[in-house]
Formats: C-alpha cells, structure tokens, sequence
C-alpha cells in the first residue's frame, strides 16, 4: 500500500485538520455571531411574517451561554400580551426527548433495560396480535427509536393529547393496529411515547408529567414549564392560533392527559434553554464529576444514530448540494452532511403550535424557536439560522485532546523521518507495520517529500481525531508536509498505520 494513498482515515483526519477549534478561535467566533445577530433577527422577523405567526421566540446557544434571545409579536392576540422570555409555548414532540431522559434514568438506576419486553411493564400488550406470527416482542428500545411497528399518528395522534388515564388504558385492552413487525426499521409514532409514558407510571407509581417534574424540571431550574395549560398565568401563556382565510383561528387549548407524553409539554425561551446547555454539556467525553440530573454518557446515547430514518438532497452555506443522511436516537433526530457536520435536536408541531430545537454537539451551538402558529416549520428556518452563522463566522468543531501516547508516539516517529533509519529494530511500530509498509518503499517516498519540501521549520501539534488517531502538519521550507498516523489497541499502543502527504507550496 502505498503511504501517499487516501483513506476514510486519511480523510477524516485531514477534515479534523482543516476545522480545528482554539480558545482564541471561540471567542472571535462569538463575537462573529453576535455581529450577526441583526441578520438572525430579519430573518426571524421574515419568517414570521410568511407564516402569519402571532409571536415568535428564539434563542442561539453558544458554549454554555446563551448568546442572544429574540422575541416579537403577542402570545394573545384579543389581549395584546408581548412574547417575552419568560412566554410559555406548547413544544408538542419536542416533549418525547423529556420522556426518552426519564427512561433512561430508570435504566441508569436498574429500574429497566432498553431491550426488556413491554409486556414486562404492560402486560395488557400481550393480549394483541403483532403483524405476523413471527415478529419479535415490542422492546422499550422499539418505542424509543419508533420501531415498534405502529403505523405513523400524525396528525390522529396530535388530538389524543387529553385523553384520561382510563381511556388510554381501554385503548391498550382493545389493541393496536401495526403497519410493521417490530424491529424492521422507523416509522413515526406518538403511540410509542405515550406507551413509554405508561412504562413510568408502571415503574414508579407516578404519572410520567410527576415523574419528570421532579427529577428533570426541577433538577435544571425550569420552574417555568409546564404540562397543564391552566396552571400558567394568561399573561404569559401563548395561545395557539391557525391562519385561516387571511385571518387567525383560534385553536383549542388541549388539557394534559395520558398522550401528553409525546408532545404536552410547555416551556419558555429561558427554561429551555437550559435544557439545550444540558445536552451540549454532555460534550466533550472527559474525566471530572457527572452531577446532572442524567449522566454525560445517558445524554450522548440519545443523541447517536440508532434507527436509519432517510438520505436526502439538503445544501451547506454556499448552497451547494450536500447528501444528508438522517436517523432517530431516543427522543430525539440526527443528521449528518457532507461535510461531516452533525445535527441533533426535534421538532414539535399541534394545532396551534409549531417548534424546534437543533444543536450541533461538536461546535457547542445551538438555536431553538417557538411559534403559535399551527405545524409552522421552525426546523427549516433554525437550520437556516445554523448555516448563516456558520457562514458568517470562523466556527469549527472543537478540538480534541491530544492523549500523551499520542503525543509521545508523534515525538518517536519523528526521529525515523525521513530516512527510517534502524525503525525496523524499534518497538514504537506494531507487528503489522512494516508487512504492510515496505522499508524500502517507505524510504524512498520518504525522502522524496521531504527533498522536494526543503528543510523543516516547524512541527505543528497533533490534531487528534480521537485517543489514538492523529495529523499533524510539518511546515517546510518550501512545502508543508501532512502525516496521518493511527494505533494499535494494545494495552501499550504502537503505530499500525501511517500516510504522509503534501499539502501547500510556499511561495
């Protein structure tokens, strides 16, 4: 192989090298951002008008500070009351990722695994037919990643919302109607969640809105959201409206009941802005205490891919076309670009209500925005949001630490450059390492960068992919030099792999 060829590593590592992120990067691009804020606000203030919103609120969040909040319009219109802040929006499905915390709490405390059966908390499920004889047992995991087989419920399930605690359990004697076998890939489901809501209840002897009050609202300082419409001050209780014949309907405002557990809750700009700090603060994985109301690793776990939703056509800041894949964690979407740029965050949209959260977990960003217009789509503008901020500033994902292997391992493959001289006799390299890279080979191509380079300037720091992968650039005379280096997972790592490239002439 040669050691001038592309690989996914080689690549990946090379991506890492361009968008690396300092201290001194983060608060210029701060101050980027907050440059920017005047285009955020037009675009938010366009968007509201194109979808006749009554008031809108908005945030951006950027590395544990909230960087600017925006609010305009009213949240009642007969009385005039301004959003502020502190005005108390339906978040509809954006709920589901509360609910999916809760459960995994439970998991955390030995309450439940994700892979038991339901019908090991809700034994009335087993009295139905699956879609075939042969589909497997609906798992907790199913209902998190909606791959149960229940058909997609929007928007059946948006007016189920109020349902009594009885009627939900009459729904669950008489059964359900699947349009897959469990397990055989994602499709939609508001039943799903207000299944998990019914999991709570039957682990704690606490309807899921007691639950999650106490050990998630309370824990994080949101005092200001809140599952019963009733117990918010009119004030600041967003009502929900329809555009309908160039005029505003207003929508019926839905009690809480046993469905609230896919999308009843409501929130503020203030409060859930906290609860975005809580999952960006899930980053990086480090050493130190874990003192959240649910541990780092439970929060990075419901932001990974775990059920494929879709491949799509999207576009990045200079509006080129840009594959996006797209999958379901728990409670919450992810995505990813071309650019390798990852997305987490939902949607919630109800009669009366359209919202969205979106962070990006690797660059500490992120935006949020209620409507009380109904199904209005927040996802796209938040996403157009991201892009101008990344457009407008130098905005990269943060850097990793450089382990001291690593490190060590740089310093030690350096003394072998160019010439390789007696590295055959060293134990810095793995077993594999010189049967898959001639000595010869490595010498000549060696040299031959190196010549063509001129002499060595400067070694810059590694930029490190993860605990045992690496770049790091050489700056020459007349060329620099790009080497990419990987290690073995032996108890003491050694270098298994190895590509050195040029990259820029200087003139």
């Amino acid at each position: 192989m040669s050691i001038i060829n592309k690989s996914i590593g080689w690549l990946l590592a090379l991506f890492f090298l361009h968008t690396g992120f300092t201290h001194a990067q983060q608060a210029d691009t701060l101050n980027d951002i907050k440059r920017a804020l005047p285009t955020i606000d037009s675009i938010y203030r366009s968007f509201a008008a194109k979808y006749h919103s009554p008031g809108l609120a908005y945030a951006v969040v950027y590395r544990g500070d909230v960087v600017h909040m925006g609010t305009f319009g009213h949240t009642d219109i007969q009385q005039q009351f301004p959003v502020t802040p502190h005005s108390v929006f339906r978040i509809a499905s954006m709920t589901k990722s509360f609910v999916a915390a809760a459960i995994l709490q439970l998991r955390d405390a030995g309450q439940l695994r994700l892979d038991d059966p339901v019908t090991q908390y809700i034994p009335e499920l087993g009295n139905q037919w699956l879609l075939t004889t042969d589909a497997p047992e609906i798992s907790i995991r199913h209902l998190l990643t909606h791959s149960a087989g229940f058909p997609e419920d929007n928007p059946w399930g948006d007016r189920q919302l109020e349902i009594s605690d009885e009627k939900f359990k009459a729904l669950i004697q008489q059964g359900f109607t699947f349009s897959n076998a469990p397990g055989m890939g994602y499709e939609y489901s508001n039943t799903g969640y207000a299944l998990l809501g019914e999991v709570i209840k039957r682990i704690t002897g606490q309807r899921y809105d007691a639950y999650i009050n106490t050990n998630l609202l309370q824990p994080l300082g949101m005092a200001n959201t809140h599952w019963e419409h009733t117990e918010v001050p009119d004030s600041l209780l967003a009502k929900g409206y329809r555009w309908v014949n160039d005029q505003w309907v207003a929508q019926p405002m839905l009690h809480d009941g046993a469905y609230g557990a896919m999308g009843g809750l409501m929130s503020s700009l203030e409060d859930f802005a906290k609860y975005t700090m809580l999952f960006l603060d899930a980053w990086p994985v480090r050493d130190g205490a874990d003192n959240g109301p649910l541990k780092r690793s439970s929060l990075r776990e419901m932001q990974q891919p775990w059920t494929f939703n879709s491949l799509s056509m999207g576009a990045v800041a200079n509006n080129d076309s840009c594959p996006i894949v797209s999958a379901y964690g728990y409670g919450l979407r992810w995505t990813r670009d071309c650019t390798k740029v990852t997305t987490v965050g939902h949607s919630g949209g109800l009669p009366g209500f359209g919202s969205n959260w979106i962070i990006l977990p690797d660059y500490g960003l992120g935006v949020i925005c209620f409507s009380n217009v109904t199904y209005a789509p927040t996802t796209a503008i938040n996403a157009n949001v991201i892009k101008e901020i990344i457009l407008r500033s130098d905005i990269g994902p943060r850097t990793k630490e450089v382990s001291a292997i690593l490190k060590q391992r740089q310093n030690e493959l350096m003394n072998f450059l160019p010439n390789w001289a007696d590295a055959e006799d060293s134990d810095v390299f793995a077993v594999n390492f010189f049967l898959d890279h001639y000595i010869d080979v490595l010498r000549e191509e060696s040299k031959m960068v190196f010549a063509k380079a001129g002499k060595v300037l400067k070694v810059n720091e590694i930029i490190a992919e993860n605990n045992l992968r690496g770049t790091f650039i050489i700056e020459c005379e007349h060329q620099d030099i790009a080497v990419y280096f990987t290690l073995s997972p032996e108890s003491i790592p050694r270098i298994q792999q190895f590509s050195i490239k040029p990259v820029t002439e200087r003139r």
